[in-house]
């Protein structure tokens, strides 16, 4: 396929440069839409390359990392990250990153499109759309309900880049009335007006909760119709929460009314806590794996790892369907470990299906030879490039 054909597509980098980026002093990267492949030891650079890339979307890149911590250790505390992304209405400029001396500040980075300052990295949801799968989401199955939590809002913001809003409206109402629990003799009416913007938040989300899971399980039934014998078994999803099992016995107002109703209650039990323990920030998605009929939580490590890659091609699958045939940007860092030779080839080929640019990374070239000739290859050390394959 060539790169002209992409570009109607899907998104995606054809150029990218760091500058004092981790343990990037400089770095330069001419692409095609192709796939790209970053293999080399431990410590050479690929993860780092591909939270660099993960920047180029909206919130704080697949490690979380404060922005100032971003800076090269031997540097100023200044970065930043340029890149031409392509896109189905043409080429556009995007550059991210952190000026020289503001590294202590509280403010977040800067972003630009084709050289105009931004208000904040929501703008970038415009461009590209990033879906990512690391090493440190092995353990999703069997961590805190936070962290399936986020991954799924993490999803949800490929289809709702206002959910983050809303989100954050919970959020801080919430650390509000969560201080007002600190205190002696307040009155309830200090609380009434922190508890009705939770609800009107809180259920909103809920609602946009329960529609994304059902949008991915149909996805997944698809899926399972046209790859029956798909190595990557089918995840049996459930999301388990108060305002979302509400939603689907009443219509959101009377569960806003409830949620309010059932914050008003709970002010003791809560104060005793110091902390709000009823709300969407308690919800939890239930994972399964689907042939098996158990829990994702019991499974072995290379089912947990199958079952995941089977939800992201799902979610990825998705998002290309709600952007009229444009692809997200794939980041799968270490996305060989744990797959055997079966499943790695499975993978690529869906990858290829897609028509995405899908960014992996590896300690061992052979695994990605069934890539060779197709792929961007890259062959990496000391946040270098040595060569290519």
């Amino acid at each position: 396929m060539s790169d002209e054909e992409d570009t109607d597509v899907s998104s995606w980098v054809r150029t990218l440069r760091l500058t004092n980026f981790r343990n990037y002093a400089g770095l330069v990267l001419d692409l095609s839409a192709a796939p790209v492949v970053l293999v080399g030891s431990n410590g050479a650079g690929k993860t780092n390359l591909l939270e660099a890339v993960s920047l180029l979307a909206p919130g704080q890149g697949l490690r979380r990392t404060p922005f100032p911590e971003l800076g090269r250790l031997a540097g100023a505390g200044d970065w930043a990250i340029s890149a031409e992304v392509e896109t189905g209405d043409g080429a556009v400029h995007i550059g991210t990153g952190l000026p020289q001396g503001s590294g202590t500040t509280r403010g977040g980075r800067v972003v630009r499109i084709n050289q105009e300052t931004m208000s904040g990295s929501g703008a970038l949801a415009d461009y590209l759309e990033m879906v990512w799968l690391t090493p440190a989401m092995d353990g999703l199955f069997t961590g805190p309900a936070g962290d399936r939590r986020r991954f799924l809002d993490r999803l949800i913001l490929c289809f709702d880049p206002s959910y983050r809003a809303r989100a954050g409206q919970f959020e801080r109402a919430m650390r509000q009335r969560n201080k007002l629990l600190e205190l002696d003799h307040v009155q309830p009416t200090m609380f009434e007006g922190l508890e009705l913007q939770m609800a009107e938040t809180g259920v909103a989300m809920a609602a946009t909760r329960n529609e994304a899971v059902n949008q991915i399980v149909a996805s997944i039934a698809l899926r399972r119709e046209t790859s029956p014998d798909s190595p990557f078994p089918w995840a049996d999803l459930t999301l388990d929460g108060t305002i979302e099992n509400w939603l689907h016995e009443m219509p959101a107002v009377d569960a806003e009314d409830a949620y309010i109703r059932k914050l008003a209650t709970e002010r003791p039990r809560d104060r005793t806590a110091r902390r709000t323990l009823s709300g969407p920030h308690r919800s939890d998605l239930l994972v399964g794996h689907g042939p098996k009929e158990m829990p994702a939580r019991v499974c072995s490590t290379g089912e947990q790892k199958a079952l995941l890659i089977n939800l992201i091609l799902a979610h990825a699958a998705l998002v290309k369907q709600a952007r009229n045939g444009g692809a997200p940007v794939l980041l799968l860092d270490e996305i060989a470990a744990h797959l055997d030779v079966q499943r790695r080839v499975a993978l690529f080929a869906e990858i290829l299906n897609l028509g995405c640019q899908a960014w992996m990374t590896g300690t061992d070239k052979s695994a990605f030879e069934p890539l060779a000739g197709t792929a961007n290859g890259f062959i990496m050390e000391d946040a270098e490039i040595k060569g290519k394959f």
